[in-house]
């Protein structure tokens, strides 16, 4: 039931124009349903001046389906009130599953300004069917009767218990003055969310390092230089070189760059987004943001928003997650120190008379790469083409559950670098399709991310087929050489295809549960055992190919990419480990804690969100070397992706991954066709159909053991 769970996870999680009149709706192409192979979205016809008029008539059509179901003269039973309303508002959903890829990954001006004027309305869709008492009556109805409850299958009985909980925790049971304060605090929480998203966007669109002169690119790969040349080109500034802050930019600037102070200035550029005191600055957005997910817990009667979110997860409790981070903590930070002794060492070694710092620490982490290693990465990256490394995760996933992709042509593309491929199981029954949009550009927010515009169901007693997509931000390919993928990129690129995998393989009866619809805290468990397979050498050998000459990765290069298997884990793991503990800092807040009070905002106005953080870190002892992985003011994932509370939910997956990847060991073969069978029929086909450790426990034998997360890092032997 994600559309009364999660009110803007489409718009926050993942995302132009002639003039036409759709007020009839007769050119609207969301007027109907898509008219296209496979339902695809028809993105040749789809114009931006279509989603207001879409939003607006697919908000009155759930209106109309909503009141359906409140006024059916039959009693409430599971099938007219539960089921028909996650079969609701199906042209909402497409409409915002289309805005999504949008505004996610070619916002502009236009697409900004109607993220403005409709995200308050869809707040408001929303609130309004969560505070309809005539509906949760029929709900509660069903919830309450045993008999009913008992002749239901267990995905039934989770999509009740589900949709039940969604209404209580959305506040139905709050008097009538309650609701109204939840209302506004809803509206004023997805206003708040939606500006600290296109803060960071704009910032980190509007900064541009200017580099003129060549001496300045001294240390650079050379299709690094070129990358920067063709930004600036881009741009209008031939025979420069721009750098900027997306990860594929500024990364390689800082592992590779000689001059320090450029590497300095890029650097704080990139940690100080939105905390500039401009109009990008994000620090007002997070005060209001943390004030009124606290206030909200409060009326809900939780603590914190911590105790409030964590509550539908496996963690259950800030103690318990709290729990997990410090264990881990107490293994990475000892490393980490290591680590930067290390650097020390290097940098002192080559004559320099400096203190290593955070904008340091990639610079002289290559050259001990290469020094304890002869890792030299540069040297890798020829044989990780982008498009090798798609065809060895559609390999892997081929060995493991027989599944092919097939590129698909006929179908339009929101833009012209994104792929398409029909997706078919080993008997040739159709399974899906699935997109790739792996390139960083203009108006592209940061990271990678898997989405969908369908998911799987059983709809009126029809399959309907998931269409799904991956999103990257590589450096695209320049001036006829292909893009080339670091090793981290090519880790990134078989995670996400995990998310894809669970939305594709899906075989789940109701919308509400199938495919990622899981607990946070689960549903990287898909992704993260992907990310396993990247780097064996049984694997390397299917898809890592010279992209010049068509050779196969050299044994000896795989030694060393094995050697260096647990290299800078240290690093890795404290900025992850930090930034979680961050979120938890900022989501244990309550009442009671000192200089904050939620109620009518007060204290606001004494709380530092510079200092908090920083506060935050010192008191867990984090160096001054190494900072979270995302401080507060770009730390989308929290404060509008929807993992606030919940960023820990990568090392408690991380846990069950390790564990089941080991299955696989234990086999003897990591394309064990039994033990692949049982991970695709108990995990990935059954979506949030079932308790999370209920399935683990099916595919696994057993609760996962956290000793092989700590193996797979290289803290314990």
């Amino acid at each position: 039931m994600k559309k009364i769970l999660f009110i803007l996870s489409i718009l926050i999680m993942v995302y132009s124009c002639n003039t036409t009149s759709n007020k009839d709706g007769k050119a609207n192409p969301f007027f109907s349903e898509f008219d296209t192979p496979e339902g695809v979205p028809p993105f040749d016809k789809i114009k931006a001046e279509h989603f207001m008029p879409a939003f607006e008539e697919a908000m009155k059509r759930h209106n109309a389906e909503i009141d359906s179901i409140i006024n059916n003269p039959e009693a409430p039973t599971f099938q007219n009130t539960v089921v028909a309303l996650d079969e609701s508002g199906r042209m909402l959903d497409r409409v915002g599953s289309v805005f999504s890829v949008m505004t996610g990954t070619m916002s502009d001006s236009v697409y900004q300004n109607i993220e403005k004027e409709i995200t308050p309305l869809r707040t408001e869709h929303y609130d309004n069917i969560n505070f309809n008492e005539k509906l949760f009556a029929r709900i509660k109805t069903v919830y309450d009767d045993s008999l009913q409850v008992k002749n239901l299958t267990t995905e039934q009985k989770m999509l009740l218990d589900k949709t039940y909980k969604g209404f209580v925790r959305s506040g139905i049971l709050l008097d009538g003055s309650k609701q109204e304060r939840l209302r506004e605090i809803n509206k004023e929480l997805s206003n708040a969310s939606l500006s600290f998203n296109q803060n960071l966007l704009k910032e980190t669109d509007s900064y541009q390092l200017v580099i003129d002169k060549k001496e300045d690119l001294s240390g650079l790969p050379e299709d690094v230089i070129a990358a920067a040349a063709k930004t600036a080109k881009d741009k209008g500034l031939e025979g420069k070189w721009v750098f900027g802050l997306s990860k594929p930019s500024w990364e390689p600037f800082l592992q590779y760059a000689d001059n320090r102070a450029l590497r300095e200035k890029l650097y704080k550029a990139m940690y100080m987004r939105c905390d500039n005191g401009n109009e990008f600055d994000n620090k007002e957005n997070i005060k209001k943001i943390v004030s009124l997910r606290l206030e909200k817990a409060n009326m809900l009667g939780y603590k914190s928003h911590a105790d409030y979110v964590l509550e539908e997860t496996m963690a259950k409790t800030p103690d318990n997650v709290m729990g997990l981070l410090n264990n881990i903590w107490k293994y990475a930070l000892p490393q980490a120190q290591k680590e930067a002794a290390e650097l020390q060492s290097i940098a002192k070694k080559e004559g320099h008379d400096i203190k290593i710092e955070s904008w340091d620490w990639w610079y002289y982490a290559e050259k001990l790469r290469k020094e304890k290693y002869a890792l030299d990465e540069e040297a890798l990256k020829p044989y990780f083409k982008a498009d090798n490394v798609r065809e060895g995760v559609f390999a892997v996933a081929n060995k493991l559950y027989g599944i092919t992709f097939k590129p698909k042509t006929d179908i339009p593309v929101y833009q012209q670098d994104v792929k398409a491929y029909e997706v078919s199981d080993a008997d040739g029954s159709f399974i899906g399709i699935i997109y790739f949009d792996d390139f960083a550009r203009q108006g592209k927010r940061p990271g990678a991310w898997m989405s969908s515009f369908r998911k799987q169901e059983i709809y009126k007693g029809e399959f309907v087929y998931p269409l799904i997509y991956n999103v990257g931000n590589y450096n695209p390919p320049t001036d006829g050489k292909p893009a080339l993928l670091t090793l981290d990129q090519v880790e990134t690129m078989f995670h996400e295809f995990g998310h894809g995998l669970h939305g594709l393989l899906s075989k789940c009866t109701y919308n509400g549960v199938s495919g990622t619809s899981v607990v946070r805290d689960f549903v990287e468990l898909p992704s993260q055992i992907m990310e396993h397979w990247a780097f064996e050498p049984e694997v390397l050998k299917m898809y890592a190919k010279h992209y010049e000459t068509g050779e196969t990765i050299p044994a000896e290069l795989i030694q060393k990419i094995q050697n260096a298997g647990y290299f800078n884990q240290g690093f890795a793991t404290t900025e992850l480990v930090a930034a979680a503990i961050l979120d938890m800092k900022w989501h244990t807040l309550t009442a009671s804690s000192p200089n904050f009070d939620p109620k009518h905002g007060e204290g606001l106005e004494k709380l530092n969100v510079d200092k908090f953080e920083a506060d935050a870190m010192k008191e867990i002892g984090l160096i001054s070397e190494i900072i979270p992985r995302y401080r507060s003011t770009y730390f989308q994932h929290v404060f509008s992706g929807g993992y606030s509370s919940r960023y820990y939910s990568y090392l408690w997956s991380e846990v069950l991954a390790s564990d089941a990847f080991q299955a696989f060991v234990e086999k003897g073969n990591i394309f064990d066709q039994e033990t692949a069978k049982s991970f695709r029929e108990n995990v990935l086909s059954k979506g949030g159909s079932e308790e999370p450790m209920v399935l683990y426990k099916k595919f696994r034998g057993a609760e996962p053991n956290p000793i092989y997360l700590l193996k797979n890092r290289g803290f314990v032997k």
